[in-house]
């Protein structure tokens, strides 16, 4: 299984600032320093800020313990609900699996902000399929 240190995060999750903490196949961290362009026009983090993070930690934590079985973890649904608002301050992403399927694994995550406080709920569901080779653009 790989680690957080084994890769970085790339595409979107690099692009909102993600920070792997730790991969586990049940247990799974990662963070976002909080920056002006995740707020919306009222100063409040965007919900997809909160979305993207849960969607882009579970996938890669998913690919870590998968892909020395020659598999990929892409997202199947992202369900979230906000709780509290985060103007500022680091956001925490605590996921928890609830099922380790062959095809399809489920996790519960939740969004902190500095202070500890849950923020927002995510339940993701997370395909695993057999990598194929990317067809040419």
């Amino acid at each position: 299984m790989a680690s957080s240190e084994e890769f970085a995060p790339q595409g979107f999750a690099e692009l909102i600032g993600t920070e792997w903490v730790s991969f586990d196949p049940d247990e799974a961290r990662a963070t976002i320093e909080v920056r002006e362009d995740h707020l919306q026009p009222y100063g409040i983090v965007h919900g997809g800020v909160y979305a993207s993070l849960a969607e882009s930690l579970t996938s890669a934590a998913t690919y870590a313990a998968v892909k020395d079985d020659d598999m990929v973890a892409m997202a199947m649904a992202n369900n979230t609900s906000f709780l509290r608002l985060i103007r500022e301050g680091r956001i925490e992403a605590v996921a928890r699996t609830r099922s380790h399927g062959k095809t399809t694994w489920v996790w519960d995550v939740e969004i902190l902000d500095s202070e500890g406080r849950v923020c927002a709920l995510s339940r993701m569901t997370i395909a695993v399929r057999p990598l194929r080779n990317r067809l040419a653009p």
